[in-house]
């Protein structure tokens, strides 16, 4: 199941004639193979989910499975501004649309690195990778016997809590849901940048059933912004663990226009970029992950340079 970087996007400018640092994320990145036993002493870590199996269950437009090895070519040329480790443990693959399995190869690569003390950084594929990301923090909270208490923020134009089977890339937050009520843990969901043109009044009764926390894309503005600072902030001052999932089409058009659903209206990049440092900056980060870049429907690079930029946020 495991895939490797496709033709070494790991490349990128060399300043040899000038003066200071130039460093930059292709000349300190190293791979990491899941059979290593080296602590990674909180490095970060970007595991690639090449599936847009989950897309293609929900009816999308295929292309995701690309983005990983796409937002790394757009890494390898930015400044590492300090950044003193990076690895790269490669892309878990889906084989014959098998999802289920590419999740728990996900799942179990994720346990992997949290277990050697490393930051995972997924970077999608389609949203279906939650599913398999959250599975591998849980593992590995498990394995450590850590029952503090977990908050999911979502990112999101969608509230990806369909009910329908089989899984996809609309269903992994009810999948999470599910688990913890079978677990008898608590659901800490919250998300952000919801729009009511792409969600049904069933999912809007859905996130209410399961007391699902999320505010309107019509409220996640730049003129917002202190305020849902400050409410997140108190979200995770109250909770032990943080995971992050940013849905690249909670973006506008404009600025994302490479992915399945792009957004009319959406959440401005300098109010996603926000959140996602006040959730790094917390201490309590334990996973992140970028999802539905599709490089198939990019203009310009443009949306690999923004999925870059968020990843760059998240790797320091």
């Amino acid at each position: 199941m495991r895939m490797a970087v496709t033709q070494n996007p790991w490349q990128g400018r060399v300043d040899s004639g000038e003066v200071g640092d130039t460093t930059r994320l292709f000349r300190i990145v190293n791979t990491l193979e899941s059979s290593e036993a080296k602590t990674l002493g909180g490095s970060p870590v970007l595991l690639g989910f090449g599936c847009d199996a989950g897309v293609l269950r929900n009816q999308g437009r295929a292309g995701a499975a690309h983005g990983p090895d796409a937002i790394r070519q757009a890494l390898a040329n930015v400044p590492a501004h300090g950044l003193p480790a990076l690895y790269d443990a490669g892309n878990i693959a889906c084989e014959h649309g098998d999802l289920e399995s590419a999740q728990l190869a996900l799942a179990g690569s994720v346990h992997n690195i949290l277990s050697r003390g490393g930051f995972p950084l997924v970077l999608g594929g389609g949203h279906e990778v939650a599913w398999g990301t959250w599975q591998g923090l849980r593992a590995h909270l498990d394995a450590r016997n850590d029952d503090g208490r977990l908050l999911i923020i979502n990112i999101d134009a969608h509230f990806d809590l369909r009910t329908s089977r089989p899984a996809s890339s609309g269903t992994p937050f009810d999948q999470i849901a599910n688990a913890c009520a079978e677990r008898g843990q608590p659901f800490d969901y919250v998300c952000l940048g919801v729009s009511r043109l792409s969600n049904t009044p069933a999912l809007f009764s859905r996130a209410d059933a399961l007391g699902v926390s999320y505010v309107e894309d019509v409220d996640m503005q730049e003129r917002h912004l202190a305020s849902r600072l400050a409410e997140l902030a108190a979200r995770i001052d109250a909770t032990d663990h943080v995971y992050l999932t940013i849905d690249l089409d909670a973006l506008p058009a404009t600025v994302m226009p490479g992915v399945s659903a792009p957004a009319a209206y959406g959440v401005p990049l300098p109010v996603v970029e926000e959140i996602a440092l006040l959730a790094r900056r917390s201490g309590k980060l334990r996973a992140a992950d970028l999802a539905e870049y599709n490089p198939q429907y990019d203009r310009d690079n443009l949306g690999a340079r923004v999925a870059a930029r968020l990843a760059w946020r998240l790797l320091g």
